[in-house]
């Protein structure tokens, strides 16, 4: 099963780095051929990465939470969330940023595995059912608040582009900047319930398995951080008491805190987590 799961991770890997180049193509042509292909080959390296995911963790009788795995994990999320929020509003320029971001998850994953600089070699695998809902829970999260953060970023170059009067090709392919801040809200809307929930989970087994100090852990510490960001976020947006553009840099602080969480999680040799070294 190993041999077969790592052949089907460089399939995904070259089907989302062809996906990524004829994404780019649209985006400069606007030709809706090049994004029917683009997404053809973004379905069949999901389906590759599925299968990838799937047998490795037959091979290992469970799914590893090393470095590499969690970064597999997290791209196999990011392009699910986003077919989703393809079919669901029907913009398909977000495409041209984040399959580019999954193929370069997958492609520090495979660095991380050859260097060797992946984590402990000997990380549990997910067996608990708790624990893998959690795991499952935050990996969605996170892809949810990587695609708001992205529309984030398109949201203030489309206001840059705007104050300074002048047009550009990025000016012309990009929303409209009340599609960008309605595709952020939703997708950070749909990410924060579920790392509530994965948040919640992962209290709850650590009171079960009452590991000293399991409070001070950096990484239970920047979670509460992240979610008390997005939350101000949300609250601000629907009560419309901050402004679109401001919600936009809240959401780039909270994306940013998810990326510092999840470095943490490999570097500090402290904490409960398994991920850390």
């Amino acid at each position: 099963m190993a041999p077969l799961a790592v052949i089907a991770f460089w399939f995904a890997t070259a089907l989302y780095a062809a996906a990524t180049v004829l994404y780019a193509y649209f985006f400069l042509s606007k030709r809706p051929t090049y994004s029917w292909y683009a997404t053809f080959l973004t379905g069949a390296g999901f389906l590759c990465h599925t299968a990838s995911i799937g047998l490795r963790s037959i091979a290992e009788d469970g799914t590893r939470l090393d470095g590499p795995n969690t970064l597999i994990l997290l791209a196999w999320a990011l392009v699910l969330v986003y077919f989703v929020f393809e079919h669901l509003i029907k913009l398909k320029v977000y495409g041209v940023a984040l399959v580019p971001v999954s193929l370069v998850l997958m492609t520090v994953a495979q660095l991380l595995a050859v260097t060797g600089r992946g984590g402990p070699l000997d990380s549990p695998l997910v067996e608990n059912w708790k624990v893998g809902i959690h795991v499952a829970l935050i990996m969605f999260a996170y892809a949810g608040y990587l695609i708001g953060g992205i529309a984030a970023v398109a949201y203030r170059i489309q206001e840059a582009q705007l104050k300074s009067h002048r047009t550009t090709v990025v000016f012309r392919r990009l929303p409209s900047l009340g599609s960008i801040d309605a595709f952020a809200r939703r997708a950070i809307a749909f990410a924060h319930p579920a790392f509530s929930a994965g948040l919640l989970l992962g209290i709850l087994r650590a009171i079960e398995t009452d590991p000293p100090g399991w409070w001070a852990d950096p990484r239970v510490m920047l979670a509460g951080a992240v979610w008390l960001v997005f939350t101000v976020y949300l609250v601000g947006r629907y009560r419309e008491s901050i402004s679109a553009r401001a919600a936009a840099l809240v959401a780039l602080g909270g994306v940013g805190l998810v990326i510092v969480l999840a470095i943490i999680a490999r570097t500090v040799p402290a904490g409960f987590h398994v991920f850390g070294v």
